[in-house]
């Protein structure tokens, strides 16, 4: 069990902690929780975890700030909890740097397969670098062993797990125009709901961090389509 992934789970309801943990638990995870934005950074001072599950409404805090300021100084892998009718507040989650979200009511079923999936996407950045496809385009580097973008001078952009996912999707299918839901399959294996507006928020944040964000000419935003990569890619063999 100590090798189990460590969840912290923060939300200011007893029950749903509760419910939580034991469910976590019963599925093979260690569980960690915290009522309050302050219990939260008591927990991260002290322990290292794997993933957070957090509420986006706390007694003492808002969601969004502690989202923003945990992405601010850790890649851990973030899930909002948030209320289904708040869609603005899911969205701007996404676009500072959370890596999913789940609407309240939800589940428990549905958070540990969400959970798995951030966990499966974001392990390959602890793995150590070994040789493999690295993709040069438009003056960037992707290093898919590394899971790195540079730039042309060796600086590195930094990216979240989700938005590395999505950018590798591209590089992998250069020129080919991917649907919205043929990018859900791909990044996080599974379809989209008639609101999901999360890889329109992620398509958003890679081309701000390419310096796309007005002019589209690296990913080009497609009629009833989707998104395409539109610029030249080499791939070439990742330094080990």
């Amino acid at each position: 069990m100590d090798n189990a992934p460590h969840v912290l789970v923060v939300d200011d309801d007893q029950e749903i902690r509760k419910l939580l943990a034991r469910y976590l638990v019963a599925q093979g995870f260690r569980t960690t929780v915290a009522a309050s934005g302050r219990e939260m950074e008591e927990r991260l001072a002290v322990n290292r975890f794997d993933l957070v599950v957090l509420d986006l409404m706390l007694p003492d805090a808002s969601g969004l700030d502690l989202c923003r300021s945990l992405r601010g100084r850790s890649r851990v892998p973030i899930i909002l909890l948030t209320a289904l009718k708040e869609d603005v507040d899911r969205i701007i989650g996404l676009e500072i740097g959370a890596d999913d979200y789940l609407g309240k009511p939800f589940n428990p079923r549905e958070l540990v397969a969400r959970i798995r999936a951030v966990l499966r996407r974001s392990s390959e950045r602890e793995e150590p670098v070994v040789p493999g496809a690295a993709f040069r385009f438009a003056g960037f580097t992707a290093d898919h062993g590394t899971r790195r973008v540079t730039m042309a001078d060796g600086e590195e952009v930094p990216f979240t797990s989700a938005e590395f996912d999505l950018l590798m999707a591209f590089l992998e299918r250069p020129g080919r125009i991917l649907s919205r839901d043929q990018l859900l399959d791909i990044t996080q294996g599974r379809e989209a709901g008639p609101f999901d507006r999360s890889i329109d928020v992620l398509v958003s944040r890679v081309r701000r961090k390419l310096g796309d964000a007005g002019s589209f000419q690296i990913l080009k935003t497609q009629r009833n389509g989707g998104y395409q990569l539109s610029v030249r890619v080499e791939t070439m063999k990742a330094q080990s």
